[in-house]
This record gives C-alpha cells, structure tokens and sequence, in this order.
C-alpha cells in the first residue's frame, strides 16, 4: 500500500528504478528529466522552495505534476501538450490543400482563402499550405480582369492578326495602330521630393490640369520602330491623316496591313474613301473586347509606364516634346514582340462555365 503525506511522496522500487533513468537519460526529453527529477526530489522529502531552488521552477508547476503523478503514477507524467505534432505533407493532404483552393469558400465570409486562414480551417501549418501554393502556382490573394470576346468572327479575324505576326506577307510592312486618347499634361503644385535611401520618390497630391493631349502611333511588327503623331482631338480625319502618314513613310506602291480596333472613327467613309485612293493599303480588325491582340497596345503600357504616370508637364506643348522626345530615343534601339498563344483551349468565351460558387 502506498501511503502520500502533504509534501511527500511514497515510491515503488520499480517507480524509483523509472524515475532514475529518465532524470539522467541525455538521450530523452529535457522537460520528462525535470519531471522525474521533482518526484525524486519529493520523495527524499525536500521542502518546495528546496525543489525551487534546484529545479529553477514555481509552486505551480511542483502542484501540477504532484497531483498527476498521485492521481496516474508514472502515466501522470507524460506532456499533455508536447507541441504541434510534426506534420509531412502526403499526396492526400496535399490534394486536400489544392481542393479547398480551388473549389470551396471561405466559412467566414471571406472572398478567398489565405495561408493561415486554410492552415486553420484544415488544422495544419500555414507554412506547408504555402508551399502547396508554390509548387502549383496558386495565386488566391492575385486577380486579374479579363473581357470575353462576343465577336461571332473571333476565330476567325484572330487569326488573320495572328497570321500577320507569325507569317506576314512577303515584302509587305505591318502596322499596329491606335491612339491613346485623352493624356492629361497634369502639373505638381507642389515639389517633386526625389529619391533617397530608404524613401521613394514623392509627388504631392494636388496638381494643375493644363489640357489633354491625343497620341497616334503605329508600331512595325517587323522592327519594333514606332511612328508617332499628336492631335488635340481624336477624329476620324485625325486618323486617315494618320495613315496618310504611314503611307507617306513607306516605299512608294508597297503593300501595307493596318491592324487597328473597332473604334468608330476607324470605319466612316473618309477611312473608305482613304482606301479606295490607296488599295496597297489593307484595314484589319480585332474582333470585338480584343484590344490585347493589338500588339501597338503593349507598347502603350510601356510610354504610360515610362512618361505619363509619373510625368510632369507645364503645358500641352510640354507632354508632346516629352512624348516625341521619348519616341525618338526609343527608335533607336526598338524592340519587336515574340508573340506567342501556349493554350488556345483556355481562352474564356460567354459561354465557358467558370463562375465558382
């Protein structure tokens, strides 16, 4: 019969054997060492602020793990809570990430799901959830716009513009054109505060509105040379003066492709009569929503990168010396577009059913 007093403990021979071995084991858990080392302690009747003192610990922690080991003997000792048990991340598991990815919503009313938020909701690492992303490529936190062609001629027309990048006319030249209508020429009302280490460049929020400014250009498909033209007004006699410029610029009786829009001032009888004057001269049309097959566009995120967004401008006169000065400099070292189409079946159209719910 064991037999307990208040601050004491009574010990098999078989229990002390246990205890003993686990408080000098360098092989086993530090925290089940201190444990057995409390019991031994006890048992040899040292007073609590003697077990303090040695095991560098509190009366909580003496009251804990003497109550378990009265109430459950050398079972009592063991950690409830040993920390989060390592998980490896098994084809299952990891199947099970991808599921609640792509297909289910958050239970919390969120919009899309983030590392920790799906850690918890399956009860594992946030960390191995991100690596789940990695290797796949998944993005939830990421959203791009995207407008689906109604055009009933999309294939068709696509594939006449494609046609003309990848395998054009021989001794024909190509044009991507467009306007990029309405730039502002915006003047800071306060000083422009210019980079430093650890600070970025600083504009203030206010400005002046001097007037906007139309952009014509073609882009040869060829050379990557950009041909470029401002208009105070985007019109459908701005446009055919445009191609009269175009024309203008090319070897006499050479065959050009203008691939363009569907702009409404790209299709009135002055663009007719302007083609009935000059039939080396062919009119090809995106199809509809498809600005992205213009590859004139491309480069119109790139002046709108380089000049516009951060740009500042006097007057009108101003924005189109800066624009035209930037034309130059880039048609000396002019960059054409590789372009390519990796998966045609993935193209979105009015019909694809893709809405998750």
């Amino acid at each position: 019969m064991i037999v307990f007093m208040e601050n004491t403990i009574v010990l098999t021979d078989a229990e002390r054997m246990e205890l003993n071995q686990r408080a000098a084991s360098r092989s086993g858990r530090a925290d089940d060492a201190r444990r057995a080392r409390l019991m031994l302690l006890l048992e040899a009747g040292h007073t609590w602020a003697a077990v303090r003192d040695k095991l560098d610990c509190n009366d909580a922690f003496i009251d804990r793990w003497r109550k378990r080991f009265r109430e459950e003997r050398l079972a009592g000792l063991f950690s409830r809570h040993a920390g989060q048990e390592a998980t490896t991340l098994t084809p299952a598991l990891e199947a099970r990430i991808l599921e609640w990815t792509l297909k289910r919503t958050p239970p919390d009313g969120a919009t899309q799901w983030s590392t920790r938020r799906l850690g918890t909701q399956l009860k594992i690492s946030h960390m191995m959830v991100s690596r789940v992303w990695a290797k796949h490529g998944l993005n939830p936190q990421r959203l791009d716009r995207y407008m689906a062609s109604n055009d009933p001629n999309f294939e068709q027309k696509a594939a006449d513009i494609i046609g003309l990048y990848l395998n054009p006319p021989a001794h024909a030249a190509v044009f991507c054109v467009d306007e990029k209508t309405a730039i502002q020429a915006l003047d800071r009302k306060d000083p422009v505060l210019p980079l430093s280490p650890g600070r970025a460049e600083r504009h203030g929020f206010e400005y002046f509105r001097h007037g906007t400014l139309s952009l014509y250009a073609a882009f040869d498909t060829k050379t990557g040379e950009v041909l470029g033209k401002t208009a105070v007004r985007h019109t459908s006699a701005e446009f055919v003066a445009f191609l009269a410029d175009i024309v203008v610029n090319q070897p006499c009786g050479k065959e050009i492709h203008v691939i363009a829009d569907n702009l409404s001032a790209h299709k009135t009888g002055q663009v007719d009569d302007f083609l009935d004057r000059h039939p080396k001269v062919h009119l090809h049309f995106t199809p509809t929503y498809s600005s992205w097959l213009n590859q004139i566009e491309l480069w119109f995120a790139k002046i709108e990168r380089d000049v516009i967004a951060r740009g500042v401008f006097t007057s009108v006169s101003d924005l189109r010396r800066k624009l035209m000065k930037y034309i130059r400099h880039y048609n000396n070292v002019p960059k054409t577009v590789k372009w390519r189409y990796f998966d045609p079946t993935r193209r979105i159209t009015p019909s694809s059913a893709v809405t998750v719910h």
